[in-house]
């Protein structure tokens, strides 16, 4: 890593950001600032001036400030992904032939398979094994774009599992140049020794559980799986009101395959934000606009189910503010390519080359309460900036399949430098 307290990129074709420090919703969404033959100046990992290449006279460059010449290239915030399972052991490739033989998510999941086996394969690895597991996957999310995320619990669903997979999450957080926000999700599946006593399960998470990670401050956010054969709504608001009791934000997995209410349950406990949405009802979709929630997205978990994808352009039509995110993990959505994802929602979607942007950044990290730091390039924020081997925004949601970073500053700091 390339210490730069003096930074000034300059010679940026095009620089393209949303503006503010919270989400935004309806066609605000869309509305981002474009500034062609741009330059930006950095100091102490903040963005100090952002302005046109022929102001550059006016600061001061001297012996110790790096200069990055963009060649044209792209400028961009730096990518947030608010919805990951980083920290797991073992893979599911397996699973796939069993998809491709018409085996569905829940099928896999009674059979022993999904979840329940990446919590077996979790509960074997020691703490230092997820740790280089996780830093692998952290890697690849840096070098397509990836600079902050959220990072979930939920493949220990026991005490001690749930307490390593957190302090694995912190520990990485220390190690890596990716920005790590915590969630507590023991409420991920019913483990095999609770089967048939879902209560029991739900009584360990809301006496011993949501307790002790408060305690010792491992999570911001309890996330829920409120989803049919998993947890239920009444089950779901119970986990996430004692959560925010303990002081964690409420999120929720919410009308991922069956329309639960998933969506609604979100709204009504002032969850901040509402995952997945596949099947959400009109009701819901109602409910979450009146209350705020912002919605994440996953193209890429519908994708690879090989299911419907959510009705993002009604949401935004309703005033939702909509983020996107990768929903890394073994089973459902095995890439760490956010690239990928704002292709995906171009496509899928029909979120235009704006909306998307303004979903994969500020109301990605609003959706994990840090849109006041990252999510834009403005003076004053944390200089978070990507450079893409692209001329415009048009062209990074076209050229899919590759990845079109050149560049990653992370707080002033070189971390992936593709010459």
């Amino acid at each position: 890593m390339k210490d730069t307290g003096q930074l000034v990129i300059k010679n940026i074709g095009m620089l393209a950001t949303p503006q503010g420090a919270t989400c935004l919703r309806g066609k605000e969404q869309g509305k981002i600032k474009i500034l062609e033959n741009a330059f930006i100046a950095v100091s102490q990992g903040k963005i100090t001036a952002i302005g046109k290449d022929e102001e550059l006279k006016d600061f001061l460059i001297n012996d110790d400030t790096v200069v990055i010449d963009a060649k044209g290239c792209l400028a961009t915030p730096g990518l947030v992904d608010p919805h990951t399972h980083l920290v797991f052991g073992g893979w599911r490739q397996k699973e796939l032939s069993l998809k491709l033989k018409g085996a569905g998510y829940l099928d896999i999941l009674s059979m022993g398979g999904g979840i329940l086996s990446t919590v077996e394969h979790t509960r074997k690895a020691s703490f230092e094994e997820l740790v280089q597991k996780g830093k692998k996957s952290l890697d690849i999310m840096l070098s397509y774009g990836t600079i902050t995320c959220e990072a979930k619990s939920g493949y220990g669903l026991n005490v001690k599992d749930e307490i390593k997979s957190l302090n694995v999450i912190k520990e990485l957080n220390k190690l890596h140049s990716v920005d790590l926000v915590p969630t507590f999700m023991g409420a991920h599946a019913i483990p095999k020794e609770y089967q048939g006593r879902a209560d029991d399960y739900i009584k360990l998470i809301k006496e011993e559980m949501i307790p002790r990670v408060a305690k010792e401050n491992l999570a911001e956010f309890c996330d829920v799986f409120c989803e049919d054969k998993v947890f239920d709504a009444e089950q779901s608001r119970d986990i996430l009101e004692t959560g925010k009791r303990h002081g964690l934000i409420p999120k929720v997995h919410a009308d991922e395959i069956t329309p639960l209410g998933g969506a609604s349950l979100a709204a009504e406990v002032k969850a901040i934000s509402a995952e997945h949405l596949i099947h959400a009802s009109d009701k819901g979709i109602d409910d979450m606009a009146k209350a705020g929630t912002i919605a994440i997205l996953l193209p890429g978990t519908s994708l690879y189910l090989d299911e419907s994808f959510a009705r993002a352009k009604t949401m935004i039509e309703k005033g939702i503010p909509v983020a996107l995110a990768s929903d890394f993990n073994p089973g459902s959505c095995p890439t760490e390519s956010l690239q990928l994802i704002l292709n995906l929602a171009c496509i899928k979607y029909k979120m235009t080359p704006e909306e998307v942007l303004t979903a994969a950044t500020l109301n990605a990290a609003a959706a994990i309460n840090r849109s006041s730091v990252v999510g834009s390039l403005e003076t004053g924020k944390q200089a978070d900036i990507l450079l893409w081997d692209s001329p415009d925004l048009d062209f990074l949601v076209y050229h899919f399949g590759v990845n079109l970073v050149k560049t990653v500053v992370k707080q002033g700091k070189i971390v992936v430098d593709n010459k």
